[in-house]
């Protein structure tokens, strides 16, 4: 009889057991349905991606699976290292890096036009191969140089690059980025500025990355800049304004009226966050962002 109690016993419990592995399955299978479901309630008209840098004490695998679930389809500002991981989760090298020497060194002086021509003569198959069509580009600091001789440099030193670019169905994309606080002489720090040099190359495989954060800091007037240069655009990124914080209400820029101007205009690539969350809990900044934006 007590044996038979103990069998009953190890039954039960092993029943209790197998349920709550039932349990827990159906658990985590409904929180993956419901971060799926998630991702799915975002609009679509506008392609959300989110610069790496900005999350640095974050490694690439954990940022790219809160992308995944956020609904983000891209990650900005990642290398060759990283494109490996970014396909593992399905996501998109929406503007690639990795050939440029730095934010001031650029094709506005020809001093450094053999290096850059080494690097991106390099890097544009590497990104074609990948699957990817943004690669990354800057002016560099203007060192004394009038518009038109940053854009003579600028045409000379990118003409040959371009042609590759063509070849390869990549895009070259320069930065527009501010002078007054972040970026002191950098020279490609208005919009028509580089529009102008977009006119001069006459390519489809040169455009512009349109800096939100930066150009409300140099020229404001963002919706009227976004309609007026659009066909130049390639890529947008955002940022509170003061500070590169969040873009919520503690700041100066209401980004969904940015947002509907950019879906006007017809643009059909990405549009990056690029701002350094305050918040403590950095990804609750990012999936907020992205419901800002997805008007």
């Amino acid at each position: 009889m007590a044996a038979n109690a103990n069998r009953r016993s190890a039954i039960k419990n092993l029943l209790a057991g197998t349920a709550a592995i039932g349990a827990s399955g159906m658990l985590s299978s409904f929180k993956a349905k419901e971060k799926e479901a998630m991702a799915q309630k975002l609009k679509g008209n506008i392609n959300h991606a989110v610069c790496r840098w900005c999350y640095n004490d974050i490694s690439v695998d954990a940022l790219c699976a809160a992308a995944k679930e956020i609904g983000i389809k891209g990650i900005d500002l990642v290398g060759p290292a990283d494109w490996p991981t970014l396909k593992k989760h399905g996501l998109y090298s929406s503007m690639c890096n990795g050939a440029e020497i730095n934010l001031t060194d650029g094709f506005g002086d020809k001093q450094f036009h053999a290096q850059l021509q080494k690097n991106y003569t390099d890097m544009i198959p590497l990104v074609a191969k990948a699957g990817y069509k943004n690669l990354i580009c800057f002016s560099g600091s203007r060192r004394g140089k009038t518009d038109e001789e940053g854009w003579n440099n600028c045409v000379e030193g990118l003409k040959p690059l371009v042609k590759l670019a063509e070849k390869h169905n990549v895009v070259l994309v320069m930065e527009l980025l501010n002078s007054k606080i972040n970026h002191k002489d950098y020279q490609a720090d208005r919009t028509s500025w580089g529009a102008e040099l977009a006119k001069r190359l006459g390519s489809e495989n040169f455009k512009l990355l349109y800096d939100i954060y930066h150009m409300q800091i140099d020229e404001g007037d963002v919706i009227h800049n976004i309609r007026e240069y659009h066909q130049y655009i390639a890529h947008y990124h955002t940022g509170g304004v003061p500070g590169r914080n969040e873009i919520d209400e503690t700041q100066e820029l209401f980004y969904p009226a940015i947002m509907r101007a950019i879906i006007e205009v017809g643009h059909k690539g990405f549009v990056a966050q690029e701002f350094i969350p305050k918040q403590k809990d950095k990804l609750a900044s990012l999936r907020k962002a992205v419901q800002i934006c997805d008007v």
